[in-house]
């Protein structure tokens, strides 16, 4: 999957990409991340590739299991990754 300029990205796409990068930070499987947030794998699986819609209620809970910010699942993707699906961000000079 590619994306032209991420400020026409669906705002799903981006959450998903942000819970996936947030989630393989954390080394953290899709499954373990599901009991922690007491959903589904399959679920999860929906919003980390933009098919769902989850509510800011579930983010919220999504974020404590994640130990982060909300806001976090709504940073604009500097680029993505197309072989591995993910976003990759650039590197802080520091």
């Amino acid at each position: 999957m590619r994306f032209g300029d991420c400020a026409d990205m669906d705002i799903r796409v981006v959450v998903g990409l942000n819970v996936q990068r947030l989630r393989r930070q954390r080394d953290i499987s899709q499954e373990a991340l599901s009991l922690l947030s007491d959903c589904t794998r399959g679920y999860l699986s929906g919003i980390e590739t933009g098919r769902r819609n989850p509510t800011v209620l579930f983010l919220a809970g999504l974020a404590k299991a994640l130990e982060t910010d909300v806001s976090e699942f709504f940073v604009k993707p500097a680029k993505v990754n197309s072989k591995k699906g993910g976003m990759v961000r650039p590197r802080s000079p520091h």
